[in-house]
């Protein structure tokens, strides 16, 4: 007998696996809102230099605001008021003679700058003057993020293999709660990132963990829609973010609107499951056959339970040493693991590097960025709902191959239309979006059902990992653009394509068995099992 078996005996998607399903959620509902949260607290609104140092003279003081910025801000090329430079005295010759102003002696902003809070009441660019100069450091932030959810992808794909997927989780509330408030509450942008970047390490553990407790306590028939129901989260909350941004424009009361979320989180902690798989394959078959009783009962298949034993769970999973602690080096010691850590780590890496390029750009498509993100948040859903008949009917490798492809194809056109085309540039950026959530919410899936329950998170871990290295990347590839308009674009296609063909070389997993041990990797590959029975041959 296998867990599988036992698994199906009990419903492998019943009440039960339907309450763990929405306890996941509440956490869950946080991860766009901190993922896509710089796309709204570093916006940088139009601003100019503070001319108030100017007001010493009785002609300039009697003039208007108008003609305080004539005579005061020279002219970019588009007619608008400089960001960056102020003239050196008032040029009130200006006011009665529109002649060239480029041979007139400027100099940078000496007192700061004046922003247009009528979007924004405020934003990290407006709290610290991260202008001008200091615009990289604003566009650093998401990198910085970016790196805490790396290091934390890595560090709680071990905690959950090590101390299992609940303890872990609850870890992973709680860090990402501290530091969220944390960074609300910083009182200068070098705290800020710090805090920031503790906060993206533990939103990591929710993101990976979740996932991996959700998809470890269902059956075959249901993994597929099971992945892409948990997947749906994002996509609602997503497309509810451009709404909280609108109406909470202040950076910092955003920044805390959107950790609270987690408080609940830790509330209705307490009546989540331990993952039995887990637990046998650590030889704890006592607590495993406590959980698995309850979701016998849960679902009303308690007669079974009453035969099953706790010595007999031991059997369901053959571990060769149950003392055994795996960790990260398991993943590279055999042949097929090491095979399966490379491609799944490119494929991560390919997807969400590309992913985030997008996600991160809403400015970049010429309409108002609430819409924007709206619009993106609205893709998601009809990828969601094709992406479960792609999966069910060609196969995981497939659709992660072909949907990579489809996002590399749609960013490659976008290169060869003009900046003006706003209306285009948004469709294929949009269709673009689609593709990557759909080949998004395909490796989450894909990836813990390749990897073993002994080494699941480790290696969700690691691929998670290599993902964030992708993200970190995404914003500095835009700052490209500043050499070349096209360089970001083209960069982003060629790494689509090699994630393509790197998921074509992936075995497929579509109705076969969890893979338990390295050893059920290293043999033969798994038989398929008939969808239309979920009990797996012993």
């Amino acid at each position: 007998m296998k867990f599988e078996n036992v698994l199906a005996e009990v419903n492998g998607f019943g009440r039960f696996q339907i309450r763990t399903l929405l306890l996941l959620v509440i956490p869950r509902v946080t991860l766009p809102f901190h993922f896509l949260l710089n796309n709204f607290i570093t916006v940088i609104p139009s601003h100019h230099c503070n001319i108030s140092s100017l007001d010493d003279g009785e002609r300039f003081r009697s003039l208007s605001l108008e003609d305080k910025l004539v005579a005061s801000i020279p002219l970019q090329s588009d007619g608008s008021p400089s960001f960056c430079q102020m003239f050196a005295e008032p040029q009130y010759h200006l006011l009665y003679n529109s002649t060239n102003t480029t041979d007139l002696p400027t100099i940078p902003c000496q007192n700061g700058w004046v922003y247009d809070n009528s979007i924004f009441k405020s934003t990290l660019a407006t709290e610290w003057d991260l202008v001008c100069d200091k615009r990289s450091v604003n566009r650093a932030t998401a990198t910085i993020f970016f790196m805490g959810v790396m290091v934390g992808a890595a560090a709680f794909g071990y905690l959950s293999d090590r101390f299992g997927r609940k303890r872990t989780l609850l870890v992973s509330y709680i860090i990402t709660t501290i530091f969220g408030f944390a960074s609300a509450f910083s009182y200068n942008f070098a705290m800020f990132a710090a805090m920031r970047f503790f906060t993206g390490f533990g939103i990591s553990g929710v993101s990976i963990v979740s996932i991996v407790l959700c998809v470890e306590w269902v059956g075959i028939k249901h993994r597929t829609s099971v992945g892409v129901l948990m997947s749906l989260d994002w996509s609602f909350s997503t497309i509810l973010l451009p709404g909280v941004a609108y109406f909470v424009n202040d950076w910092r009361y955003l920044t805390a609107t959107v950790t609270s979320p987690l408080l609940l989180a830790m509330i209705t902690w307490w009546w989540l499951p331990e993952s039995a798989r887990w637990l046998i394959s650590n030889g704890k078959v006592n607590s495993a056959h406590f959980y698995l009783t309850k979701c016998a009962k849960s679902n009303r298949r308690e007669e079974f339970m009453a035969d099953l034993k706790p010595e007999i769970l031991s059997k369901v999973i053959l571990v060769e040493d149950e003392n055994r602690k795996y960790s990260y080096m398991d993943l590279v010691k055999t042949p097929r693991m090491r095979r399966l850590a490379l491609l799944t780590g490119i494929v991560w890496f390919g997807v969400a590097c590309v992913y985030y390029g997008i996600s991160l750009n809403v400015p970049g498509f010429g309409v108002d960025i609430y819409l924007t993100q709206f619009i993106y948040g609205i893709t998601e859903i009809p990828a969601k709902i094709f992406i479960v008949f792609f999966l069910n009917k060609l196969g995981r490798r497939l659709t992660q191959a072909g949907t990579l492809a489809l996002t590399g194809l749609c960013l490659f056109c976008n290169i060869f239309i003009p900046q003006d085309l706003w209306a285009a540039r948004t469709v294929f950026g949009a269709s673009g979006k689609m593709f990557a959530e759909a080949a998004f919410t395909t490796v989450f899936l894909y990836t813990t059902e390749l990897y073993p329950t002994v080494l699941r998170q480790n290696g969700l871990g690691f691929s998670s990992f290599t993902a964030r290295i992708g993200v970190s990347l995404s914003p500095l590839v835009m700052i490209l653009e500043d050499i070349w308009s096209y360089l970001p674009n083209i960069i982003f296609t060629l790494v689509a394509c090699v994630a393509s063909v790197s998921a074509s070389f992936l075995p497929e997993t579509l109705n076969v068995r969890l893979p338990e041990t390295i050893e059920d990797i290293e043999q033969t590959r798994r038989r398929s099992i008939p969808t239309s029975d979920e009990k797996a041959a012993p």
